[in-house]
């Protein structure tokens, strides 16, 4: 009513001042998004993310994969890395100014599989929301679900055999306990991470650094992710004693890109404490806190 009363010059003021925020947004615009599920997940479970992107940047184009749902994620990182690498170039093709990844969990290891392996990627902003990048090691309810018969301690008899390798845990299981084991019988993350000799170690380096920013999302209290550091690159010691990203030897001898994203200012970490694992991607604060000044 107060409006109304004020008389039109307001309110043409209103309507002049909404056109031009729709001609900077048609002007300027957002960057697509491409959202990369995890463990168990599928596409459904990302409305809110969906949601929190649309009411702070109108008109984005966001694309949530549907692939590798629910059971079909434990299947290999790489199948599932050319699986989403096929589905996503396309959407990369069709975005001139480049896109943004968001990549949840165990989905944030398949990013860094595509990123890697892909020599002419546009990502701009990767955003790892609560991933094992380091690996994991934790006796988690995913765990027992998965390997009831397991504990933590012995689960590196299985997981680092060719059979324990078809499976996507077992891809980026690291026990720190027996670490030779997992640098020869881990053929994902310890390639990824180029601990085990690759010989396309240098390439992947390269194109990965290709991204202009690597923002790096956990918290003490997500309850999965085990250490919960190991979403920004920190990891146990023998003696189960979290040893963060900047002391890792994965960082000082920048096996991959990190100390060099770091050295250009490119890299960004967000800790966010009081939020379970499965709430990441549905947690307003954290949206707003970690992400959303990324996806420019």
């Amino acid at each position: 009513m107060e409006q109304i009363l004020l008389g039109g010059g307001r309110k043409w003021g209103l309507l002049w001042s909404l056109i031009g925020a729709c001609l900077v947004v048609a002007v300027i615009g957002y960057k697509p998004v491409v959202i990369v599920h995890g463990l168990f997940d599928s596409s459904w479970e990302f409305g809110e993310l969906l949601r929190f992107i649309n009411e702070s940047h109108p008109g984005t184009n966001v694309s949530v994969i549907d692939l590798f749902d629910r059971s079909a994620s434990l299947m290999p990182l790489w199948k599932q890395v050319e699986g989403f690498k096929e589905a996503i170039y396309p959407i990369m093709q069709n975005a001139a100014d480049g896109v943004h990844f968001i990549c949840y969990s165990q989905g944030g290891l398949i990013c860094r599989g595509i990123l890697s392996t892909l020599p002419d990627h546009n990502v701009h902003s990767f955003i790892s929301l609560s991933s094992p990048q380091a690996g994991q090691y934790g006796d988690t309810d995913y765990l027992k679900y998965i390997f009831p018969e397991f504990m933590k301690s012995n689960l590196f008899h299985f997981c680092y055999t060719a059979v324990g390798q078809r499976i996507s845990i077992c891809n980026y299981w690291k026990d720190p306990h027996h670490t030779d084991m997992y640098i020869n019988g881990s053929d994902y993350l310890a390639l990824l991470n180029s601990e085990r000799q690759n010989p396309n170690s240098t390439v992947w380096k390269k194109n990965f650094l290709r991204i202009k920013k690597l923002v790096l999302i956990g918290g003490p209290d997500d309850g999965v992710i085990t250490p919960w550091q190991s979403s920004q690159f920190g990891f146990y010691d023998k003696n189960e004693t979290v040893v963060e990203m900047k002391e890792q030897d994965l960082y000082l001898r920048d096996l991959f890109g990190l100390k060099t994203l770091d050295a250009r200012g490119d890299m960004f970490l967000c800790s966010v404490a009081g939020v379970e694992h499965v709430k990441w991607h549905s947690n307003d604060t954290v949206f707003n806190s970690c992400i959303v000044k990324w996806l420019v």
